[in-house]
């Protein structure tokens, strides 16, 4: 943050110029990503040229103890640069194939962009640790999310380009997805290059490895985006416009995680088990026993039988009241009609205006391990503070909440319920 780099002398306050208005409750990433930028690059001005013996020194470490990846990320970030942002199998040759003098070539070159890459990751890395030491002096444990997939145009993919479906101009003849379904009428496309697995495999997933790794540096659990995936992904075919042509082809199983627990022991890994589940899904979930996801906004459409109903809850799962993939519950609530609303009242026994309070308690009452409330559904907001609509390609993402919104009654709110359910 600036504040955390004024503390710290890496600025003064003739740096922070006036930064562009921001509506309150969205953030306008247009405007705040080159404000920030600007920011940091007068940081690291004034870090080269004052004598910051203890932070050089730990700046050194940083870099020698996140070298595997760190390498790779800043000068793919510096060739970004250099080439106006665009994607790097529009670079010359020589550097989106790799070819080992140019990019020793480029690294000479620029060094000083380079640097200054690894010196924002420095400050990231920093400035998350003291965060995370807050939250763990509070036992207060962070879950964050792991993707199955990475973007194409991505250090991962420029520098370890074998493992993923390319042709020989490193674009992907195969693209991720999910097929039709409660989102979209025609799936999702994802866009993101698929894995070759066997390949993988005969490394002993170690890049898989090293990614756990790095993420448990950073989060006490893990949520495993598309969990299914690891069983049977979707196949797109890179030309095709939509997911809906695409097929579904084996992924690693357990193999996989058999390799993560050998390297580093029992992850603390979350299953997200939405979408189309196959019993084979199901199985691969119960052998490695990974908690599920049960999202209460999903359980009103069917009968009492609905896996998403609280009464069905196993004590190995973790509820939410919806993801950032739904409306707001007050917004999804809002939009349902016959027999659906009336059975969302008759099992909650509440009245239309209490419906996002009671569904929070059902969640915080049920046996589910975990139970995950979104801060839109605390703040009892509607639709226009939902915050991702799952295949729109912008416009996601921008809504946030300002101090004043977390009111004192709010908080003695989730303290009765936490200590009421013992949570």
């Amino acid at each position: 943050s600036p504040e955390r780099l004024l503390e710290d002398h890496l600025l003064t306050r003739a740096d922070l110029t006036e930064h562009p208005h921001f509506p309150v409750h969205t953030v306008d990433y247009g405007a705040v990503v080159p404000w920030k930028m600007g920011i940091l690059r007068a940081s690291y001005a004034r870090f080269t040229s004052h004598a910051h013996a203890t932070l050089h020194d730990e700046f050194e470490t940083f870099c020698a103890a996140q070298h595997d990846w760190l390498d790779d990320f800043t000068l793919f970030m510096a060739l970004k640069a250099t080439h106006d942002q665009i994607s790097w199998v529009d670079w010359p040759e020589r550097y989106a194939r790799r070819d080992p003098q140019a990019l020793a070539e480029a690294r000479r070159g620029l060094a000083s962009e380079i640097a200054f890459q690894r010196y924002a990751q420095f400050l990231f890395f920093r400035q998350w640790r003291a965060v995370r030491t807050e939250a763990q002096a509070r036992s207060i444990r962070i879950i964050g999310d792991l993707a199955i997939f990475v973007a194409h145009d991505s250090a991962d993919v420029w520098a370890h380009s074998d493992l993923f479906y390319l042709d020989e101009h490193g674009q992907p003849t195969a693209v991720a997805g999910v097929p039709p379904d409660y989102f979209s009428p025609t799936g999702q496309r994802w866009g993101n290059p698929l894995y070759r697995w066997k390949r993988l495999a005969t490394m002993n997933y170690a890049w898989w490895v090293a990614r756990v790794r790095r993420a448990l540096e950073l989060e006490d659990i893990i949520r495993l985006d598309h969990f299914r995936g690891f069983h049977a992904y979707w196949k797109v075919p890179a030309s095709s416009p939509t997911a809906a042509e695409g097929r579904w082809v084996a992924g690693p199983g357990a193999d996989l995680f058999a390799a993560i627990r050998a390297e580093l022991g029992d992850a603390p890994l979350i299953a997200e088990d939405l979408g189309v589940i196959t019993p084979g899904v199901r199985a691969l979930q119960r052998r490695l026993d990974f908690p599920g996801m049960r999202v209460l906004q999903f359980a009103f459409g069917g009968d009492a039988g609905n896996r998403d109903l609280p009464h069905n809850y196993t004590r190995n799962a973790v509820v939410y009241t919806g993801t950032h993939d739904n409306d707001t519950t007050r917004g999804w609530f809002e939009s349902r009609e016959g027999a659906e609303r009336r059975y969302i009242l008759g099992y909650l026994q509440c009245e239309p205006d209490q419906v996002v309070a009671a569904l929070i308690r059902v969640a915080q009452a049920s046996v589910a391990t975990m139970a995950l409330i979104p801060m839109q559904d605390v703040l009892n907001l509607g639709t226009e503070a939902r915050m991702n609509y799952p295949s729109r390609p912008d416009g996601n993402w921008a809504w946030r909440f300002t101090a004043d919104d977390l009111r004192d009654d709010l908080a003695a709110q989730l303290k009765a319920l936490a200590t009421l359910y013992g949570r």
